[in-house]
């Protein structure tokens, strides 16, 4: 293999998948072509006659202006990007050298530094730009995921109001490894992944719209141009830090306090006992329906599924993101609603993440991203048609409507369905809301694993076809034949829907142990009736 060390270009990720590569000399004019291009993971859709359009506010007293492009969010997070300290501590040199010269962040700007390891401060301080990170506002919040998971906090009022003025498409850059929509802030919908020292770098430009080599990040004390290449450290530089600053001896003195360094847990007291205490008052635990109803031998007949409600109809490439919960919770949420009706304050939601223990919340935050795109609504966000009332309504009450009335679910899905991070809660929370069945065009693989792993179904389109070539609106009824009760490896399943359409598709069951899992109802089931045998 061969690797041509010039066409190693500083880059970045965005707007809106990981691995939608840009180089940095290029960003600018993605970014305006992002603006131009139809809505999807490249485009926006934003009028030529809109693209010039700006917010004034004033924040503290003084006035600025946001426009397509301005950075609202710059953080370091943890992630893999911590775990190399010539990055981070060139990020630290840059705002040194950015401070030296008179430079700021804006006030408004949303700057945060969460690394992974406690480790990470002991040498940013030892090097002493640390001082220089806090004066741009890059103050350590925190150690572990947090902005690139949604957990950044609230930008202020003021700049939520400017840009939805105008509608216009804000921009996050941060220094973690997840932009999918939706899961950095329901604000911002450019979000570009970068190196810590070009996070720092687009927060001093506060816009993503700036090429580096020709336009300045600021003006210096002397209101003279400062350009990135004036304050970014040389590799010498770097190097030379990095070997004064970082050795064995700080690894080993801070892990080795690791089981006595916070006394707050270990002044928790856990009860004893071999079976967990589940509480019926605790919002953040609680024991999950998952063997509800479970026989100790696996059923010798499948559940037939038969006129099922479509609650989704939706596009290539949904993510987990755009599945999962994940976040923060929104006031307007249905996950809100239930924490307000168990006395829980909005400053006390906290996210998604600190709430995975509990089932009740976890499916209300299921398809709740405010990007989904769901062809039974005429809007994004995390509402569906029922389609026996007519009504439009959030979908985990749609869902909750549907199984109270007996129907069982399905989805209608395109291409990658599932693609993104490997969350266990992407199956879960679909099955808690009642879905049985899921036809897509293709899978990623995880996830496609993760649902049958559930007991839902993973059924694929033949080539060639999908739910638009069947003139599928979603609120048909499917039926699906199996054929017998002895399924089979990657069998053919004949589904036939209201319209009187009949189609075939392929089971996605690829393996026999799989087929074992789905027979059981999960894997879940599968393991427990492994242990009690």
């Amino acid at each position: 293999m061969e690797l041509d060390l010039a066409s190693v270009l500083p880059s970045l990720s965005g707007p809106k998948r990981p691995h939608d590569h840009v180089h940095m000399k290029d960003m600018q004019d993605d970014f305006k072509a992002c603006l131009d291009n139809k809505v999807g993971f490249k485009g926006f859709a934003i009028p030529k006659e809109k693209q010039a359009d700006a917010s004034k506010f004033t924040y503290n007293g003084k006035e600025y202006e946001l426009k397509h492009g301005s950075v609202v969010i710059a953080a370091i997070t943890s992630c893999t990007n911590t775990s190399n300290p010539s990055v981070m501590l060139q990020a630290g040199m840059l705002a040194r050298n950015a401070v030296n010269k008179g430079l700021s962040t804006p006030e408004y700007l949303k700057t945060s530094l969460s690394p992974g390891s406690g480790v990470v401060t002991a040498y940013m301080n030892s090097s002493g730009v640390a001082e220089y990170l806090d004066k741009l506002g890059f103050t350590t919040a925190g150690y572990g995921c947090m902005t690139c998971i949604g957990n950044s906090g609230e930008i202020p009022q003021e700049v939520t109001d400017a840009i939805n003025a105008n509608d216009l498409v804000a921009s996050a850059v941060l220094s973690g490894n997840r932009n999918f929509e939706g899961r950095v802030h329901p604000i911002t919908r450019a979000n570009y992944l970068a190196s810590p020292p070009l996070v720092v770098a687009y927060a001093l430009a506060g816009t993503v719209d700036i090429n580096f080599e020709k336009d300045p990040v600021g003006k210096d004390s002397e209101g003279k141009d400062v350009f990135l290449n004036d304050i970014w450290p040389s590799r010498q530089d770097v190097e030379k830090v990095v070997a004064e600053n970082v050795s064995p001896a700080i690894f080993k003195d801070f892990y080795s306090s690791t089981l006595t360094r916070n006394q707050r847990w270990n002044d928790l007291v856990a009860p004893a006992g071999n079976l967990f205490t589940w509480t019926e008052d605790s919002t953040y635990i609680h024991l999950p329906p998952f063997f509800d109803g479970m026989t100790k031998e696996v059923p010798t007949e499948m559940k037939a599924i038969k006129d099922a409600h479509c609650l989704l109809n939706l596009p290539d490439s949904i993510t987990t993101d755009h599945i999962s919960p994940a976040g923060n919770i929104s006031k307007t949420s249905s996950a809100a609603k239930y924490l307000n009706g168990r006395g829980v304050q909005p400053k006390d939601f906290n996210s998604y993440g600190a709430r995975r223990g509990h089932d009740h919340v976890m499916a209300r935050g299921t398809f709740a991203n405010v990007r989904l795109v769901n062809k039974l609504v005429e809007k994004p966000g995390p509402m569906t048609l029922h389609v026996p009332s007519g009504d439009v309504m959030p979908i985990y009450d749609a869902a909750a409507r549907y199984m109270a009335d007996g129907h069982q679910l399905c989805v209608l899905a395109g291409k990658e369905y599932g693609s993104g991070s490997s969350r266990d809660w992407a199956a879960k929370g679909p099955y808690l809301q009642g879905i049985k069945v899921v036809i897509a065009q293709s899978y990623e693989r995880i996830h496609r694993s993760n649902l049958l792993g559930m007991g839902i179904l993973p059924l694929q389109f033949k080539d060639g076809d999908n739910a638009d070539k069947f003139g599928f609106s979603g609120k048909e009824t499917f039926s699906f034949d199996m054929g017998q009760d002895d399924i089979k490896v990657a069998q053919d399943v004949t589904v036939t829907s209201s319209t009187g359409v009949t189609f075939q598709t392929t089971c996605r069951l690829d393996t026999d142990p799989e087929i074992a899992y789905f027979k059981n109802g999960g894997i879940l089931r599968y393991v427990l009736r492994k242990l009690a045998a």
